[in-house]
């Protein structure tokens, strides 16, 4: 379930009004941009853009980074896209910083329905004029470029979006494909091949079903089992990849735990499990997070946050002033 509280009505114009009060004088009002932006859904905020720039024939989102700046500014960007193109501009950025952030290529693709994967690859090329696989083939090297190679979507074996959404069960199929998968992380250098061709052709409910038989045969998950080759990259890839085909709210829990509980908060991290989230199922995460550490998570936030990023990111989790 969804945490945003957002009004069954509101005025698009009023809105875009108000907004613009936001920005007179010296300064930015984030308490007013916050009450407003905080509680619209997406359908609410594309109609308050829309409106704004027909008012003042401007762009609200070019408006909102010359008034505010930091984590609060690129949360509020993010907040006011489309799914698809903040999505799109996730992955850019992850591109961008290299393979180190490779796996939270595979959790948006491994989340990601089929339409809103293929909605993706469009926002993608539309704002950067350049195809996805283009730019994660160009940017992956050693055994992820390798992987990548090995087929005509690049990387897009995290980006296919013809896998069969069903849930019929191949047990027999189960049973061999787990056994291709523990020979992948028992051998060192690792059939890499075959276990992309595995998780990126199978459905999601197959998957689970050959993860659950790999827990049978050798008594641990796959994914436990992929963290004692935490260096690889691209095992560390398919880490994510099954940890978000198995359960991803409980993947998004412990992104948020990690994020809060290390030396210096990981704001990134935050905001992209909380503005994509919030209107899909971060009460979901949010029950989870405080099963998993007896704490809420609007307490961390509070904790390990400040300012008006805060404000913002609490306002999404549904908590009121």
């Amino acid at each position: 379930m969804a945490t945003l509280i957002a009004p069954s009505h509101h005025s698009r114009v009023e809105d875009a009004e108000a907004l613009r009060n936001a920005f007179k004088g010296w300064g930015s009002d984030g308490k007013a941009i916050i009450a407003i932006l905080g509680h619209r859904n997406v359908h609410q905020r594309q109609e308050i853009r829309k409106a704004y720039e027909e008012i003042y024939q401007e762009d609200l989102i070019k408006r909102l980074e010359s008034e505010i700046s930091g984590d609060f500014e690129r949360a509020v960007y993010r907040w006011m896209l489309g799914p698809a193109d903040r999505d799109a501009v996730i992955v850019n950025v992850a591109i961008k910083n290299g393979s180190k952030e490779y796996p939270v290529i595979a959790e948006i693709a491994c989340v990601l329905s089929a339409e809103e994967l293929l909605a993706l690859r469009r926002a993608y090329h539309n704002r950067y004029k350049r195809s996805l696989e283009e730019d994660v083939a160009a940017h992956t090297t050693g055994h992820l470029r390798q992987a990548s190679l090995t087929n005509t979507n690049n990387f897009g074996p995290y980006l296919d979006t013809l896998v069969y959404e069903g849930d019929e069960i191949n047990v027999k199929l189960a049973q061999t494909e787990a056994n291709i998968l523990h020979e992948t992380v028992k051998e060192k250098k690792g059939n890499y091949e075959e276990a992309i061709r595995i998780l990126t052709t199978r459905s999601k409910t197959q998957l689970v079903a050959t993860f659950n038989r790999y827990r049978d045969e050798h008594g641990i998950s796959i994914s436990k089992k992929l963290l004692d080759h935490a260096s690889d990259d691209l095992l560390k890839v398919l880490h994510t990849a099954i940890r978000c085909i198995n359960d991803h709210k409980k993947y998004y829990e412990k992104v948020l735990r990690n994020a809060m509980k290390k030396f210096g908060t990981d704001e990134e991290g935050v905001s992209r499990v909380i503005v994509t989230r919030a209107e899909k199922d971060l009460k979901d995460i949010k029950e989870l997070y405080y099963k998993r550490n007896s704490v809420h998570l609007e307490d961390e936030v509070s904790k390990e946050t400040s300012g008006d990023y805060k404000k913002f990111i609490l306002a999404l989790l549904g908590k009121h002033d």
